[in-house]
């Protein structure tokens, strides 16, 4: 029993993975951010885009 509880907290100090999970959480939120910002500018540019063809088509 003794050796059981002194593998679950050799467990519980193990911090070999922290590195890759904090990793993964700045990717995640910068994709969040990069994939927002596409998607807002993007609608905003094809806005431009379409008046600008619409003011060159001429009436």
């Amino acid at each position: 029993m003794k050796q059981i509880w002194a593998s679950f907290a050799e467990l519980v100090r193990d911090d070999r993975g922290a590195t890759a999970i904090e990793y993964g959480l700045v990717a995640s939120i910068v994709s969040i951010t990069i994939i927002t910002s596409v998607t807002f500018y993007g609608t905003r540019v094809n806005s431009f885009l379409m008046a600008a063809a619409a003011f060159l088509n001429g009436p």
